[in-house]
């Protein structure tokens, strides 16, 4: 728990609907965003935040494949998630203009094929990274249609 600037509260990730692991993520993102300002190719950007996340010990594994079945068959082509944390957080690291819906159709995409219920959405080609980050959520209440969230970080 952090201490807020409003007196006798305070600022829970958990109470906001944020988890400790993506706040973590978040502040790896904002350390390489710092060092490298907008502009750069999204593979330099993937790679400091490698670098990032192992300097802070958080465990991770790096262009994760996922299969593509069509037609109840599995091709031998895949997708590939740039980063998937601790086997639970999709990180789909962008450099563009601007968030597109396609893109958060990819990470939607990757985190129903692997069944994962979180992702981030970086882009790194902004001023000021807070407004580059989308978080994506997509839980299973046990019915036929899945809740899905996207907001942006503040």
């Amino acid at each position: 728990m952090i201490a807020s600037g409003a007196p006798g509260g305070t600022y829970s990730p958990e109470k906001e609907g944020h988890d400790a692991l993506t706040e973590r993520v978040i502040a790896g993102a904002i350390a390489v965003h710092r060092e490298l300002g907008p502009g750069m190719l999204e593979s330099a950007y993937q790679a400091c935040l490698r670098q990032e996340l192992h300097a802070h010990s958080i465990a991770f594994d790096s262009e994760v494949h996922l299969p593509i079945i069509y037609r109840g068959r599995q091709l031998k082509e895949h997708f590939r998630v740039d980063l998937l944390v601790e086997r639970q957080l999709v990180i789909e690291v962008k450099s563009v203009d601007l968030i597109a819906p396609v893109h958060l159709a990819q990470l939607l995409t990757y985190l129903r094929i692997g069944q994962f219920e979180r992702g981030l959405l970086i882009n790194f080609n902004v001023a000021r990274l807070t407004k580059g980050i989308r978080r994506v959520s997509l839980k299973r209440l046990g019915g036929p249609h899945d809740v899905l969230g996207a907001s942006e970080v503040k």
